[in-house]
């Protein structure tokens, strides 16, 4: 049998006050003295009653639906996507809203569908996120209701955003391996002409050239972002004149391929070879042997970030035009084992090792 749902009515009568008392204390009405006992004893009475708020009825009254959206690409498929969810729902929780998630696989028409979708529930906001940095195109369904971007940014006015400072990431990345003593040098970059590749790369080249390092002693190769493309890259690059003794990768992931390649060539990390990745994926750059030195994508700050923007649009005053914020988060070094100053003592068997 279905239990039928406890009523005010019921509440009022279990504290022994008006109905029109219960709900200026459980809904919190603004500007209503009423007795802190007799708050106490309401809620107290709810609470033995099991008494759950009717959420249609208060979403008429407040015309508020204390939920909003996350709609993003792969957001929820991607060992960064709990971060993000996580950040998101914790700002969401303390305004005790709840966060619905749609995940579209890129699928122009289901994310569509998903937005509508949302839109139909009437959530306040919808929080619109992608898997790698970007810059987008909002989805039209979107002009009508307040939206944060997370992990790209676009070109319509009026949209908050939050990406990663891919620049500052490529200069913290150069001062590690400048830190320890290398001036020889080399970046394996993304194949795809994305903003990380592009901020990174800025970042590394114009850090060190800064510290007075040559042209000639830094080299900058693409790769795919997998161990795969990593390990060709690691092989040119090691193989070739002037081998570098510190490596930049784009990602974990890349140095992954660059310790295999290291390996095979006689080289240890990072007596002979140092090496700092991009975007301290745990189980990657923890699992490696040694571990890994890498720099943070502050996913968790950028889904917390967005969120409090979101809800500050939400509960702007009706006919306000809320501010549009935009930030560039950076992320910190994780320092592990990876690096190490450069070999020179062992320059002539490093010699021999590649021979």
């Amino acid at each position: 049998m279905t239990q039928r749902r406890v009523t005010i009515k019921q509440v009022a009568a279990e504290a022994g006050v008006s109905i029109t008392t219960v709900s200026h204390v459980l809904n919190d009405v603004p500007g209503k003295r009423v007795h802190p006992e007799t708050r106490t004893r309401v809620r107290e009475a709810a609470a033995r009653l099991g008494y759950a708020p009717n959420v249609l009825a208060q979403s008429l009254r407040t015309q508020r639906s204390n939920t909003i959206g996350l709609v993003g690409d792969e957001i929820a498929t991607t060992p960064f996507a709990g971060k993000i969810i996580l950040g998101a729902q914790d700002v969401a929780l303390s305004r005790d809203a709840v966060v619905f998630v749609v995940n579209t696989g890129y699928q122009r028409d289901l994310e569509s569908r998903g937005i509508d979708e949302l839109l139909r529930r009437q959530v306040d906001g919808i929080l619109y996120a992608t898997m790698y940095h970007r810059q987008v195109e909002l989805p039209p369904q979107l002009a009508a209701v307040p939206t944060v971007l997370i992990n790209a940014s676009c070109t319509t006015s009026g949209v908050p955003w939050v990406v990663p400072d891919e620049v500052s990431g490529g200069e913290d990345a150069a001062d590690v391996l400048l830190a320890a003593g290398h001036r020889r040098l080399a970046f394996i970059n993304d194949v795809d002409e994305i903003p990380a590749a592009f901020g990174r790369e800025e970042g590394f080249r114009r850090r060190l050239t800064a510290a007075g390092i040559r042209d000639d002693d830094v080299r900058v190769v693409t790769a795919e972002t997998d161990p795969a493309g990593g390990y060709e890259a690691a092989r040119e690059l090691l193989t070739g004149d002037k081998p570098p003794t510190g490596i930049f990768c784009f990602s974990d992931r890349v140095a992954m391929g660059v310790y295999r390649a290291a390996a095979e060539l006689g080289l240890r990390i990072p007596d002979d070879l140092s090496v700092v990745g991009f975007d301290n994926q745990e189980f990657i750059a923890e699992g490696l042997h040694p571990g890994l030195t890498t720099i943070e994508l502050r996913h968790y700050d950028m889904g917390a970030w967005a969120a409090e923007q979101l809800f500050e649009r939400i509960e702007a005053p009706a006919g306000t035009r809320a501010a549009a914020p935009t930030a560039r988060l950076r992320g910190p070094v994780i320092h592990r084992a990876s690096v190490a100053p450069p070999p020179a003592a062992h320059e002539p068997q490093r010699r021999r090792n590649l021979a």
